[in-house]
């Protein structure tokens, strides 16, 4: 077994802390933790939220990081080691992130050319219902009007990082934006609270109403969760094989969500409260949220251009810790893989991104007519990764470690640094408990698509 230091490793666990919660703090929890907070009754979503986080965000995210850890491997190499029928495991979760990163560095590139227009005093323009279907459909003349620009910039910046290494790159970068993210996001979220008449929006988020509650309100927080922990993507067993052997698993692994959860928290606290005092702009879902909707709220708040130059700066920083993460987690797999240079393995990861993500960045414009699956290609990507193979290689993941290598396999490794406080709720939890409920994801996923069952 290759020992993680070998073959480069975090300098310990604050590094390892900063660098997986940087990794699951991303757009998930900037626009679509708001958005279903609004959709699901806000304070009900945001309790049923957190409960979710403590029991199977800890559990999956633990168990993904012993692996990771134990086997000292990415993803593929991991299952091979856990068993050669395994290995097609770990070849899909492989695969998400290498369909993920592509799209996600699109959306990271639209971004980028929001904060710009704020930065330059043009958000106003932003603010015009008709920008962004304009922008992302290719319509603008211009070389930096084009989301192709964009695109390639946000990507050779991601991959640019991930070319300096585990600690020099990753772990550095992650020290340093994530802790100016946090700064910037509760500076808004502060001057937010100062905002005339925003007391009607707080208790909307805040307070539980527990009429609201409802089986959706609980896949709908599941899929949040394990969209924004970063779980199921290869992630965290990539990040766990860089692990230190003496660094505690289980006390990291909470540290990790209790960042994550606060960061979606006071992203709902920056959003929806604010949203519901200007609620005549109207509400828009997914990339809307971001897009469309905060532009205009921004319009309509006193220093809304400095608070809006200020917001997209936050997402950059979020986004790109992620997409930073997605893409070491590929050049891990081809450097296991294939024996590949760090260098060598950026320049595929890179070439990769541009080859598919052209596909999303102009499946607005010029590529509109084609529709794999009814969907324009970041929908069809972010269907296939979110709603299919990711809940799938979740519940596989708890099948194997439940029932066929068992609960010691990660109980081992997690009580090889430290004391294992949770592990009768985590056997109980990875066993019966998250199997069931991956596999609802995945059904009511489908359901959704085929239109028999919305979420």
């Amino acid at each position: 077994m290759e020992h993680a230091a070998s073959r480069g490793s975090f300098s310990g666990r604050l590094g390892f802390i900063l660098a997986a919660a940087g990794s699951a703090v991303g757009l998930g929890n900037l626009w679509r933790f708001p958005y279903l907070a609004e959709q699901y009754g806000g304070g009900i979503f945001l309790l049923v939220y957190l409960i979710l986080v403590i029991t199977f965000g800890v559990a999956l995210m633990i168990t993904e990081v012993s692996i990771g850890r134990r086997t000292g491997k990415s993803c593929i190499d991991a299952f091979l080691d856990l068993g050669e029928k395994y290995k097609v495991i770990g070849w899909i979760i492989a695969i998400i992130p290498l369909i993920i990163v592509p799209y996600y560095c699109v959306i990271g590139g639209w971004v980028t050319k929001y904060f710009v227009e704020y930065a330059s005093g043009m958000g106003s323009t932003l603010a015009d219902g008709t920008f962004f279907g304009d922008f992302t459909s290719a319509s603008l003349p211009g070389l930096f009007d084009s989301p192709v620009t964009w695109f390639v910039i946000y990507a050779v910046m991601s991959v640019a990082v991930v070319a300096f290494g585990v600690q020099k790159g990753v772990e550095r970068m992650s020290k340093i934006l994530l802790p100016a993210l946090l700064i910037l996001l509760v500076g808004i979220c502060v001057y937010m609270m100062t905002l005339p008449n925003i007391s009607e929006g707080l208790s909307f988020y805040l307070i539980p109403d527990f009429d609201q509650f409802s089986m959706k309100t609980v896949l709908g927080a599941m899929g949040q969760l394990f969209y924004s922990l970063s779980l199921a993507m290869g992630i965290m067993i990539t990040y766990g094989s860089y692990m230190r052997k003496h660094v505690n698993i289980e006390k990291s692994v909470q540290s990790i969500c209790l960042m994550d959860t606060s960061v979606a928290f006071l992203s709902g606290l920056m959003v929806v409260p604010a949203v519901v005092l200007f609620s005549d702009v109207g509400l828009s879902s997914g990339p809307g949220l971001m897009f469309e909707t905060m532009p205009l709220v921004f319009e309509n708040m006193p220093a809304g251009h400095i608070v809006g130059a200020a917001f997209f700066l936050l997402t950059i920083f979020a986004a790109w810790t992620s997409s930073i993460s997605l893409a070491e987690t590929a050049v891990s797999i081809f450097k296991d893989r294939w024996k590949w240079t760090r260098n060598i393995a950026c320049v595929a990861c890179l070439v990769l991104i541009l080859a598919l993500g052209i596909l999303s960045c102009l499946g607005y414009g010029p590529l509109a007519g084609i529709k794999p699956l009814g969907l324009n290609f970041l929908d069809f990507f972010d269907f296939i990764t979110n709603s299919v193979l990711m809940p799938i290689v979740a519940m596989i993941t708890c099948i194997i470690v439940g029932y066929i290598v068992k609960p010691s396999f990660v109980i081992e490794e997690v009580e090889s640094s430290g004391e294992f406080k949770t592990k009768r709720v985590y056997v109980y939890l990875v066993k019966f408990v998250c199997p069931v409920f991956m596999a609802l994801i995945l059904i009511t996923g489908l359901l959704s698509y085929f239109g028999i069952y919305s979420i």
